[in-house]
């Protein structure tokens, strides 16, 4: 079992579907995420808190890298990092035989919808708690799940970590 982010620090990030922008960020995160077959709340609750906490924004007005998160609060003038979510069942893709890949490890359909839902309600609350903005929720963005969806993404730095559940023991 294996919820995985694929986590990118962009300057901005957008998802089109059918020719009609559903959803744009400015700065902040762009993540990619894959609900494996048997996933659950353990899984979902420790890939949610590191998304929200991990440290891959600079602090200008410290002058440290990998300083603040997407929850921390914003350098002065700047306005607070947005997460813009899509579902991707391809990150579960087995290419081990052959070159066509497997997707069998991917949750099905309903149930990987249910929760990756489940998840985003799960972040946006994290992202309440954290900051104590009770609009902080609003930061989080998503695609149309299932959907085949035009992402387009300005890379910060490039910053891109992947986030697997499966470390969590090792």
């Amino acid at each position: 079992r294996a919820m995985r982010a694929v986590v990118q620090r962009v300057k901005s990030a957008s998802v089109t579907v059918d020719g009609e922008v559903v959803s744009a960020i400015g700065p902040g995160l762009m993540v990619l995420v894959g609900v494996k077959e048997g996933d659950g709340e353990d899984e979902l609750e420790w890939t949610c808190k590191k998304v929200v906490n991990l440290r891959l924004f600079h602090s200008d007005a410290e002058g440290k890298p990998w300083a603040r998160s997407v929850a921390s609060a914003a350098d002065a003038g700047k306005a607070p990092r947005e997460i813009l979510f899509v579902s991707q069942f391809t990150l579960h893709a087995s290419v081990t035989k052959g070159n066509k890949p497997d997707f069998h490890r991917a949750m099905r359909g309903e149930d990987a919808k249910i929760l990756y839902e489940k998840f985003l309600t799960r972040v946006r609350r994290a992202l309440v708690d954290a900051t104590g903005e009770r609009d902080a929720g609003d930061r989080v963005k998503d695609g149309v799940f299932g959907a085949t969806m035009d992402v387009v993404l300005v890379n910060d730095g490039p910053v891109t970590v992947v986030v697997d559940s499966d470390d969590r023991s090792k």
